[in-house]
């Protein structure tokens, strides 16, 4: 059963938001389940009672709903002076207002509180300049940068990929290497250790 307590409660505010809006309710135009006494109001009467008060609700806005209940924006690009050479301005148009994701390395085999640390750092200057980012590292060398309004998540990019150990910023399955990491020089350092492997196999197979 209902508490009735709580319905009353409601009644009354509802009274009130009637009065500030000022709707009134012709008494005839009730329906016979409305004309009863509230104490006499069976369960069925109340779903009936919740279900009114929940269509005289006003929608939410497009930006108060949950963002997978958002409208996806719409873009004219006949009315958009983009650059073609620069197709990161189109994925910032559309990630404007969406949820995003980066995952930045650090430089150098840093122990976990190192990264804490420098990534902690970079999302204090980020904020300063007014992008917005949370910040959850999730090993010891790398750490997610999530960007409520995705767009901002190209602006970030080009910060951290100017800090002297920000090693890689990778968003929607892109690189982008930082100014003192380059992955040829990764690749060469693994070639030795290939060689002398494949060496070592060989000299056991010998024996």
């Amino acid at each position: 059963m209902y508490d009735f307590s709580l319905v009353f409660l409601f009644i009354i505010l509802g009274s009130f938001v009637l009065e500030a809006t000022g709707k009134k309710s012709n008494p005839e135009d009730k329906p016979a389940w409305a004309k009863k006494d509230i104490r006499d109001f069976s369960d069925a009467d109340m779903e009936r009672l919740l279900d009114q008060w929940e269509e005289d609700e006003e929608p939410l806005e497009p930006d108060e709903l949950p963002e997978h209940l958002r409208p996806q924006p719409s873009l004219d690009l006949s009315k958009m002076n983009l650059d073609s050479n620069n197709p990161e301005e189109l994925l910032k148009m559309t990630k404007k207002g969406r949820t995003l994701m980066a995952f930045v390395s650090i430089l150098g085999n840093p122990t976990r509180e190192e990264s804490e640390q420098l990534t902690k750092l970079w999302q204090g200057s980020l904020w300063n300049n007014h992008i917005q980012a949370e910040r959850y590292m999730i090993d010891d060398d790398r750490a997610i940068f999530m960007f409520k309004d995705g767009s901002m998540a190209w602006d970030a990019k080009d910060f951290l990929i100017q800090q002297d150990r920000c090693k890689e910023v990778l968003i929607e399955n892109k690189p982008y290497y930082g100014k003192n990491y380059k992955p040829q020089d990764e690749s060469k350092s693994k070639e030795p250790a290939k060689k002398s492997k494949k060496e070592s196999e060989k000299k056991r197979d010998e024996l």
